[in-house]
């Protein structure tokens, strides 16, 4: 009995010595693996090696950070209202001859959204804002296939203590008030103008100054041009002011 059971466990011992090595060692399978160890198994199976990806950006060149810090100094160092896109200088408080002009706290501003105004024009934050506001959103897109696009802004008045086109015994105008600016053209970058007067009818540009003049309702309160009356046949009025009836666009 003993020969019999010795001489089992020689069969036994020499049969597992003949298995294949991979039989021998139980490999843990992917599914029971950390995510870490599964991925490393993997490759290390596979005899090669996963490419390494980086999910940081791709780092800007030194000629394009340079020219990013240069214009976010330039437009910093004339930004007014707290908005780097109004360019121009704190004025400060104005006050005018008569009794309801003048302004709190005035700025000058000389571009809009990289947009230069022919002339530096004086009036409240509340008012740039508006200007900017509809530049970025009308002014810009429906000009945008005209001469290259817009450059600049005519503008023909700002801050006046003066009253209400200039009429004896009227209301103090909103001019007056620094809450209103007249543009009567656009300056286009091919050097070309649009001006209100003649661009109204005119075929290829009525549409845009058409539209333009609408989208000006909203940002600002009273919005006048060529078809309000006589006094801005030749200009858009833009002010600020504010009426319980809502806009007044004409």
């Amino acid at each position: 009995m003993t020969r019999l059971v010795l001489l089992f466990v020689l069969l036994a011992g020499t049969a597992m010595a003949n298995l294949p090595e991979s039989v021998k060692r139980p490999v843990m399978r992917p599914a029971e693996l950390t995510p870490a160890a599964a991925a490393s198994e993997t490759v290390r199976r596979a005899g090669s090696q996963v490419p390494r990806v980086s999910l940081r950006p791709k780092e800007r060149t030194r000629k394009a950070r340079r020219a990013i810090r240069q214009h976010k100094r330039l437009r910093a160092r004339g930004a007014v209202c707290g908005d780097p896109a109004l360019q121009g200088e704190v004025v400060g408080r104005v006050r005018g001859r008569l009794a309801a002009c003048g302004v709190a706290d005035a700025v000058r501003i000389k571009s809009v959204s990289d947009v230069r105004l022919s002339q530096a024009s004086v009036m409240d934050c509340g008012t740039a804002q508006a200007l900017r506001q509809w530049v970025d959103v009308s002014v810009k897109p429906n000009l945008s296939r005209l001469g290259g696009g817009v450059a600049g802004l005519r503008v023909a008045a700002h801050y006046a203590c003066r009253t209400r086109n200039n009429r004896p015994g009227a209301r103090v105008s909103e001019h007056g008030k620094g809450r209103a600016i007249d543009i009567s053209g656009f300056r286009l970058r091919d050097g070309s103008t649009i001006t209100v007067l003649k661009g109204w009818h005119a075929r290829q540009t009525a549409q845009a100054l058409r539209q333009m003049h609408r989208d000006a309702c909203g940002p600002f309160g009273t919005v006048l041009g060529p078809e309000a009356d006589s006094y801005h046949r030749d200009h858009f009025h833009f002010d600020t002011a504010r009426y319980r009836s809502g806009t007044y666009c004409r």
